[in-house]
């Protein structure tokens, strides 16, 4: 494969003129399952394989992507991307430029203890109904559980002009659990997200049993669950809650091409957009994380990124492209999704940092207000408004938590909010998902708990 991949750019550069040329190939082998009320609806295996072309000519990009390892069809590719971007350099008024990265030879094994490849597909869909037959046996008020499983295993090789060499494996166990209950005409929902990049032993960690009746007791607890008062409130977030704020409402943002496209962050370098206790990173060095790598796909080493640093904006999350706009340096957050697509800017391991609050001095101020332990969904826009639904929420009264709420959420201005946390918690999690932005991207977000002053608290019956 060194060869070949070596071959390939010696024929862009020589006898089609690319300034810079970039291959990357890969070996995946998947495993998806669906499962609905203890039935299999999907079941799929299968290795896809395929090669990735980007060339810089006259200082645009070309790409093209082929599922073929003949010389003749990559060949056709390699002048198919040049000609693309040379057609797309007669309208550009700058020349795309890359900031210098460090020439690596690097190979990346992944270590599981329990390879998601060699486990039969039996094993995996016993393992999904036992998910199943825990949350349906729950409580006869839950009504339907889905499964869904997925383990991607595999090998991508990347070569560059610069002389970058890597071959580095990829591994990935991910399963998300839903399920709903009902009684009395109220309908509620609950779901839960469980990934690894160490392997199928994700699962002696979080057994069936585990995650199943996690997910049922927070459908049913959530039926006598009364609907919150909307308007400003004090509240108190969990972990699971801080991540999709972190991620939703200040991650995409810290992006530098969604930064250059118009977020709130171009022109924020070095202001202080947060309380003096908010420090957040993206971090791509945390053991078996779910948003961990060793090499990003431009061949370059990840690392942790400073972003806020108390409440002060620090950084961005760069590829070569922007880090040389921004005149900085590449952070490693260039990701695609496979062979067939591009690499864009994508989060990694996105969280906010603890300080050295327990979490009853977070609530115990608190007169008034909400806990909200777990998010339903989030989103956010590139002017700083967000919204981030709430599946799992209590009253905090007097200090102390009461009963619990449905249908919650929390939306407003990021900035605005940013400033209003007052206090963070010591504590620590993070929890796994998958991104999109045009493609899909396994990630993890989390921190402490932490308490915000006020924020718009919204909610149905």
């Amino acid at each position: 494969m060194k060869d070949l991949l070596t071959n390939l750019i010696n024929v862009a550069v020589e006898r089609f003129g690319a300034e810079y040329a970039e291959t990357r190939a890969q070996t995946l082998h998947k495993t998806m399952l669906t499962l609905k009320e203890g039935r299999v609806e999907a079941a799929r295996q299968g290795i896809e394989n395929g090669v990735a072309l980007r060339v810089l000519v006259n200082g645009s990009w070309g790409f093209a992507s082929v599922g073929s390892l003949n010389d003749e069809v990559l060949t056709t590719a390699i002048s198919d991307a040049c000609r693309m971007a040379k057609t797309a350099s007669s309208s550009r008024k700058k020349p795309i430029k890359l900031a210098q990265a460090k020439t690596t030879q690097a190979r990346v094994r992944a270590k599981p203890q329990k390879n998601p490849r060699e486990i039969p597909i039996e094993d995996k869909v016993k393992n999904a109904l036992a998910i199943n037959k825990t949350t349906l046996n729950y409580d006869k008020r839950v009504r339907s559980c889905t499964i869904d499983y997925l383990d991607l295993t595999g090998t991508n090789h990347f070569a560059n002009s610069e002389g970058t060499l890597i071959e580095q494996d990829k591994l990935y166990v991910w399963s998300r659990v839903t399920a709903s209950a009902i009684s009395k005409g109220v309908f509620t929902f609950s779901r839960e997200e469980i990934g690894s990049t160490e392997g199928y032993e994700l699962f002696d960690k979080i057994t069936p049993e585990k995650i199943g009746t996690v997910v049922a007791r927070r459908a049913v607890e959530q039926l006598e669950a009364k609907p919150p008062r909307g308007g400003p409130s004090a509240v108190v977030l969990g972990p699971d809650v801080v991540g999709v704020f972190v991620h939703e409402a200040f991650g995409h943002l810290a992006e530098a091409d969604l930064a250059l496209s118009g977020g709130l962050l171009a022109n924020n370098l070095g202001k202080k957009i947060a309380s003096e206790v908010v420090t957040f990173y993206d971090d791509g060095t945390i053991n078996g994380a779910f948003g961990s790598f060793k090499y990003d796909d431009e061949g370059v080493q990840t690392q942790k990124t400073l972003l806020i640093k108390d409440g002060v904006v620090v950084g961005l999350m760069h590829n070569r492209e922007t880090a040389q706009k921004f005149n900085t340096d590449p952070t490693g957050n260039a990701r695609a999704e496979d062979f067939r697509v591009e690499p864009i800017i994508r989060m990694r391991n996105t969280y906010m940092r603890p300080k050295d609050h327990s979490f009853e001095e977070l609530i115990e101020e608190v007169q008034s207000g909400y806990y909200f332990k777990s998010f339903r969904g989030g989103q956010a826009n590139l002017d700083g408004t967000f919204q981030v639904g709430i599946q799992e929420a209590y009253e905090i009264v007097n200090g102390e938590i009461g009963e619990p709420v449905r249908n919650a959420s929390i939306s407003g201005n990021t900035l605005e909010t940013l400033f209003k946390v007052d206090a963070v918690g010591k504590d620590f999690e993070l929890s796994s998902g998958r991104c999109g932005k045009g493609q899909t991207a396994f990630i993890s977000d989390g921190g402490p708990h932490i308490r915000v002053k006020e924020v718009l608290v919204g909610g149905s019956a």
